[in-house]
């Protein structure tokens, strides 16, 4: 199976917002709100036209929120208790539901939903969506369930601070108290009696400002204020109720799941889990978030994910030697610590946790990350991902109303995109508002992400690392330079990338063992073509002679080969 692939990750409530009126920790009326519609076939296009072969709608799943929408038969959710006006996406309010915020008609929601996935696979993407399965919003409770499923929390024996048939956690005959305001923005005080665990981990009745006080912690059998002990026989409820929430949503045709905080779930779940669901839906891929390396191999072999955030390796090395914080040798251990499983890690260098790439509190421009970019979207067949108004630049670096001026693009706020807003020019997508400069990035993305799917020694072929051959080459700065190998059938690919400002006059040797490990010949000469411009250039391909080659400022090249 090819597993290279990109992912365009879109926060969906925030896409097709227009409006540019916008007031710090303004409401929906006042600020406004992207839909699903505003995905149109022409957008879904240009998407795909970026290289994108799967799009992650990010907060589809209704959530809380500070809207009212009782008039439409949902429960209102007390502020206290949401995180912003909009509300945080990870705290699941229905899992059964798609996200009123997001619909045109909301009583249509779910139909505009499944139209929406209808309309994605016709234009050539397929979808993933998010499954969060470690907590829920505190005042869960499903309007839309299917009949006959009882809901979370429904029969749990609220006396008890732990059952393995519980759906949740108790502090028993305690009420919620915590650091926060419970009565901040209403007449009464949320009340919460006896209180729940909150999200992350926290199994007192005190939550502060600094957890995820909004969430509840859903029981899959440990009973961490017992020891830590495992309670998986007879399964516990939750579990039976997560795997019929996953394929209720595989039903409606998606493709994938990305599982939030997949590690702080039971491992023995996953794995319980996934076969069930893919013995029914064989084609659908599950991603996790996973932060902790010595859980790696755990969450692939013995939870059978597909995919795991490459964060603590890949992306934090490349973030540091684009700052200035590590050497580019470094990126060298990233895939050595990988042995086994570097196939099913997911490269990236932005998301919606992370800081935008041009935010003050990252590299300040995008244009300093773009040989990151080659390497992580290049240097193995697996899969990479985009966060969107990443490939214009988008700073991040708003002071939305909750989020805060933190250089990341709000999940919590009515806001809009700056960079996508002008890209979509009311959906005409004819590029007249961009500026040069984002014209340009984004040519820049397009070509990678493309050419990373396209060209089979990218896609399919073998990596070889060039850095243990050149640390030593004074022809070659091994801190500020990265360089690899492609290799499949009768094409080869030298990737070169330089993390400096400066054009550097690179050489870089290329040892016999690589020749003998790609089965390819040595030749004094050959023509390469850089993938990236088209210039066509004479390069050695000898063990005997360095490849020499100029690489401009924060750039690299893409030098194909045919033997």
């Amino acid at each position: 199976m090819n597993n290279k692939f990109v992912i365009y990750q879109v926060f969906t409530r925030l896409f097709g917002n227009n409006n540019t009126r916008l007031v710090h920790n303004g409401d929906k009326a006042t600020n406004g709100c992207g839909r699903m519609a505003d995905f149109t076939t022409k957008a879904l296009e240009e998407i795909k036209a970026l290289g994108a072969t799967h799009i992650w709608y990010t907060g589809v799943i209704e959530h809380a929120t500070q809207t009212d929408y009782s008039s439409q038969g949902i429960h209102p959710d007390h502020p206290a208790v949401v995180k912003g006006k909009a509300g945080s996406p990870y705290a699941i309010k229905d899992y059964y539901d798609i996200d009123p915020d997001l619909a045109t008609r909301v009583p249509e929601r779910m139909k505009e939903f499944e139209n929406l996935v209808k309309r994605t696979h016709k234009a050539g993407l397929k979808v993933i969506m998010d499954f969060v399965p470690n907590h829920v919003a505190r005042q869960y409770g499903s309007d839309a369930k299917p009949q006959g499923v009882k809901d979370l929390g429904e029969g749990d024996n609220q006396d008890w601070a732990f059952s393995p048939q519980n759906n949740f956690y108790y502090i028993p005959g305690t009420k919620l108290e915590g650091h926060i305001d419970l009565q901040q923005g209403a007449d009464e005080p949320y009340v919460e009696f006896p209180a729940k665990a909150t999200g992350n981990d926290r199994f007192d009745a005190w939550p502060g400002v600094n957890d995820w006080y909004e969430t509840v912690k859903l029981n899959y059998g440990i009973d961490y204020t017992g020891g830590g002990q495992w309670h998986f026989d007879p399964v516990p409820n939750t579990w039976e109720k997560m795997r019929d929430i996953l394929l209720f949503w595989a039903t409606k045709g998606i493709d994938g799941f990305r599982c939030d905080m997949a590690e702080m779930v039971p491992c023995a779940f996953w794995g319980w889990v996934i076969p069930q669901v893919k013995e029914q839906y064989p084609h659908l891929i599950f991603i996790a978030e996973v932060y902790n390396p010595g859980e790696y191999r755990n969450y692939i072999w013995n939870g059978k994910f597909d995919y795991l955030y490459d964060k603590v390796g890949l992306y934090d090395t490349l973030k540091d030697v684009t700052c200035h914080g590590q050497s580019a040798s470094a990126i060298s251990g990233c895939w050595q610590s990988l042995e086994g499983i570097q196939t099913n890690m997911l490269n990236f260098l932005e998301n919606h946790d992370e800081q935008r790439i041009a935010s003050d509190f990252f590299a300040g421009s995008a244009v300093k990350a773009r040989p990151a970019m080659i390497v992580s979207a290049c240097m193995n067949v697996n899969p990479v991902m985009i966060y969107f108004g990443q490939e214009f630049g988008e700073r991040g670096m708003d002071e939305e109303g909750f989020s805060g001026r933190d250089g990341r693009t709000t999940i919590f706020d009515y806001w809009t995109v700056d960079t996508i807003r002008r890209w979509r020019n009311g959906g005409k997508f004819d590029g007249k508002l961009l500026t040069t400069e984002e014209k340009e990035l984004q040519h820049f993305y397009a070509r990678v992400l493309n050419l990373c799917t396209s060209e089979k020694a990218l896609a399919e072929g073998t990596f070889y690392d060039l850095m243990y051959a050149n640390y030593d080459n004074e022809g070659f700065n091994s801190h500020r330079q990265y360089a690899f190998l492609r290799k499949a059938k009768k094409e080869l690919i030298l990737v070169v990338v330089n993390f400096d400002e400066s054009p550097a006059e690179i050489g870089i040797q290329l040892p016999a063992h690589a020749f003998d490990f790609l089965e390819v010949a040595e030749k004094d000469s050959v023509k390469a073509t850089d993938l990236l411009t088209g210039n066509r250039e004479e390069i050695a391909l000898t063990s005997t002679r360095q490849v020499r080659t100029q690489v401009a400022g924060f750039s690299g090249k893409i030098l194909k080969v045919k033997l």
